[in-house]
């Protein structure tokens, strides 16, 4: 395993951050207590320990499962991330959004159901345009004070929103921003014009999420329906790889593992750890197979032309996945 710093954090945190989005039963997809377990003990034999949940996955069943697990390891070597933004196991008009009601509520059944009296990395799940950002940060620094959390982190939102953000709390002394989670792959690169130059300049950690376009960076473009994962994007609705230029990215990927003897995931992947955006990418499986081989990607070596060969067919495309 290879380790990073994130961000101004100062935390280190192993380059592959594990998702846990798959956890619970919400899907049929999805990993039961037990099959969650297998996966992160065997991440944390491999060095991962950096893993990022929310309270919206699974109605919470996603902090359980991964509290439980964690439970019996040393608390103290890992780095555990949660989002706010969306309802957690109860539904109700104050169990969405930004305000202070419900990041105090929503935090609180977070922590209960992680196991956990310190939060490492708290984040907003996406903006919220009814509560003020002022609010909103005021209610995450309070959480910062009190020491339920350590640090406070933002999703996928327009970068004028983040600047935003980071203007108040510089102006009113409050904990900032200190990371970014946002969609970054080979076929959605829209980042690199609209979030990364605001990152790189206030030394944000970036940890995108879904790197590997939701499974279809891993097999050639014909059969990325082939899963009930695949199913699920298409109705969800996910258009990063309908881009004009996603088809033949796909099929380079396919040639270069082909090339190098290597997995198509690998290759997406090792382009995210060779990336000076990125901090550590959030890599979610459902296969202890899969996790083993997104951690062998970081030995898969990428040429200047390589990377420039994956990266020539990709045109802008409409921004995707802040709402």
């Amino acid at each position: 395993m290879e380790y990073t710093t994130l961000g101004s954090t100062g935390m280190e945190v192993s380059k592959v951050c594990l998702g846990c989005m798959s956890f619970g039963s919400q899907d049929d997809w999805m990993l039961d207590p037990d099959e969650g377990r297998e996966l992160v003990e065997r991440a944390i034999d491999l060095g991962i320990n950096f893993f990022d949940t929310a309270n919206t996955y699974s109605s919470g069943e996603s902090e359980e499962i991964l509290g439980d697990v964690l439970a019996h390891y040393d608390r103290d070597q890992q780095v555990v991330a949660t989002k706010v933004r969306w309802s957690g196991a109860k539904e109700h008009r104050n169990a969405v959004g930004l305000s202070r009601k419900t990041i105090e509520q929503e935090l609180e059944h977070s922590l209960d159901r992680l196991g956990m009296d310190t939060l490492d990395l708290y984040q907003i799940h996406r903006w919220d345009y009814d509560t003020p950002i002022e609010t909103t940060l005021r209610a995450l620094d309070d959480a910062v004070s009190r020491g339920k959390v350590r640090h406070i982190g933002a999703s996928s939102m327009w970068a004028h929103q983040f600047e935003r953000a980071l203007d108040v709390s510089d102006r009113l002394g409050l904990a900032r921003f200190e990371t970014m989670q946002d969609l970054y792959h080979l076929t959605y690169r829209e980042e690199e014009r609209e979030m990364y130059p605001v990152c790189d300049r206030e030394n944000i950690g970036v940890i995108p999420w879904s790197p590997l376009a939701a499974g279809y960076l891993t097999r050639p473009h014909d059969e990325f329906t082939a899963t009930e994962r695949g199913e699920h994007e298409l109705d969800y609705g996910t258009p990063y790889h309908e881009g004009p230029g996603s088809e033949e990215i796909n099929e380079r990927v396919e040639e270069l593992a082909a090339d190098k003897g290597v997995s198509m995931a690998q290759i997406a992947l090792a382009w995210h750890f060779q990336n000076d955006n990125v901090t550590a990418p959030i890599v979610g499986t459902t296969s202890v197979e899969h996790l083993e081989e997104a951690v062998e990607a970081l030995d898969v070596s990428l040429s200047e032309s390589d990377v420039e060969y994956l990266e020539e067919p990709y045109h802008p495309v409409p921004v995707f996945g802040f709402d």
